[in-house]
């Protein structure tokens, strides 16, 4: 028994295999075969139409002539003929061939019409020929008729000619084109292959791996760009939620464990009723306060994921600005802090009512927080370019300069506030509500602190 032979199969090369190649080299030979058509086209259209010009013009040239030179003027046009390739006739009203080559007048050409092809016999000593000619025939003034014809099949060859020189430069176009489409083909292949090893290192937890980009305004640059933005997105977020964890359990350990000693030492020393409630009430209190803390950073993300964008609704800055500044008047004369309220602009931007109330009530809330005794506060509204700017800005102590972009990370809380109440989420907040809305926040460094919301007017 013989074992079947075993089919071998040709594996070709990745870059001949790419839908790249397959066009560009489909393309390129498409266009070398419909520019190769053209080009014998327009040389056989050519080469005709300049016979037929001087077919015609010898034509009237003979027929202008008087009956007796019109027979030498034959005889001349056959005599200087080596190539065998004039072809001459004039013929009687009668159709006998008075003078010329031509056997008789070529069957189906029409008189007195443009040049045409007709069929021919050629006489001369060496016999008869039959041919296919292009032929013009004129009537003369005396009732006869002049036929002056030229053989095409030198045309043909000419044509011919023409054909196999494009014929033997089409495998070298061709072979230039299957050339290019490879060089194409491996370099986009190269780009992809470069790009997929970055992506399987992202994938593998290496989120500061980015896409190379060549500056260029290229269909892989606009999207490596495009990646490289998600991913620095993407590695923000990440190390963000990494930072979080730490955050709120250092956050939380501290009223826990607060609570935790009151109650160890409520149950180990009160001894009555009364003392044992005020212990239980300062534990509350330390719950209450972990609770609070929860409940700012789902309020965070409920806001950062959820995009609320169908509520929006046109919103009067105006309002706002004067709604929060009576909220908080009581608190500023409480706290002996001048809070002045300004605005000068009835600006009206889409967005939800609620959420930017609670973003303005939160810079508020931090200026008179940061602000001592005596200073001042100023809630204003002002227009910008295109733009309405809700300003809040304070006598207050202030930010450094390497804390501007701190501020609003969550629980950041700088040296001069860790005396102050609060969990370091406000701004937080804030700049969670702004992104959502797609404002502008910014905050400037220095003594005495300027937030700004730069609201975007809406495309009337």
């Amino acid at each position: 028994m013989f074992a079947a032979p075993r089919s071998i199969s040709v594996q070709l090369p990745d870059a001949v295999r790419t839908t790249t190649f397959r066009w560009t080299a489909g393309a390129f030979a498409l266009c070398i075969l419909l520019f190769s058509a053209f080009v014998y086209w327009k040389a056989a259209d050519y080469m005709l139409a300049k016979t037929d010009a001087a077919l015609t013009e010898e034509c009237l040239a003979i027929a202008g002539d008087t009956p007796d030179r019109q027979l030498n003027a034959i005889d001349d046009r056959l005599s200087q003929d080596p190539r065998r390739v004039k072809l001459a006739g004039l013929f009687g009203p009668d159709g006998h061939r008075i003078a010329g080559n031509l056997e008789g007048l070529p069957r189906g050409l029409m008189v007195d019409a443009p040049v045409q092809s007709a069929p021919a016999i050629r006489t001369d000593p060496k016999g008869p020929e039959k041919m296919t000619v292009r032929a013009i025939a004129r009537k003369l003034p005396n009732g006869n008729v002049l036929v002056i014809a030229g053989n095409v099949d030198e045309l043909k060859q000419l044509a011919e000619v023409v054909a196999r020189a494009l014929l033997m430069g089409l495998p070298v176009a061709l072979g230039l084109g299957l050339l290019i489409g490879m060089v194409l083909s491996v370099r986009a292949q190269r780009r992809v292959t470069e790009f997929n090893t970055l992506v399987h290192r992202i994938v593998a937890g290496d989120l500061r791996q980015r896409l190379p980009t060549q500056g260029l305004d290229y269909p892989f640059d606009n999207l490596a760009e495009t990646a490289n933005r998600m991913l620095g997105e993407i590695e923000a977020l990440v190390q963000e939620m990494a930072g979080v964890g730490n955050e709120i359990a250092h956050d939380l350990r501290t009223p826990l464990t607060r609570v935790r000693l009151v109650l160890e030492r409520g149950r180990a020393n009160a001894g009555t009723l009364e003392e044992l409630q005020a212990v239980t009430d300062r534990a509350i209190g330390g719950v209450d306060q972990s609770l609070a803390i929860i409940s700012k950073l789902l309020r965070i993300a409920a806001i950062e994921y959820d995009s609320r964008l169908n509520g929006f609704d046109n919103v009067a800055l105006a309002d706002i600005v004067r709604e929060v500044g009576d909220l908080y008047e009581p608190i500023a004369e409480d706290k002996h802090i001048t809070l002045r309220v300004v605005s000068v602009d009835d600006a009206t931007v889409r967005g939800d009512r609620d959420l930017l109330l609670e973003a303005v009530a939160n810079l508020v809330d931090n200026a008179l927080k940061f602000t001592p005794a005596g200073g001042h506060v100023e809630l204003a509204l002002v227009r910008g370019n295109n733009e309405s700017i809700v300003r809040v800005s304070d006598s207050g102590p202030g930010i450094r300069e390497n804390e501007r972009e701190a501020v609003t990370r969550r629980f950041y809380r700088s040296d001069k506030s860790r005396t102050t109440l609060g969990f370091g989420l406000g701004l937080s907040l804030v700049a969670a509500i702004v992104k959502l809305h797609g404002f502008r926040l910014t905050i400037t460094t220095g003594p005495g602190c300027v937030a700004e919301i730069a609201c975007a007017l809406p495309f009337i």
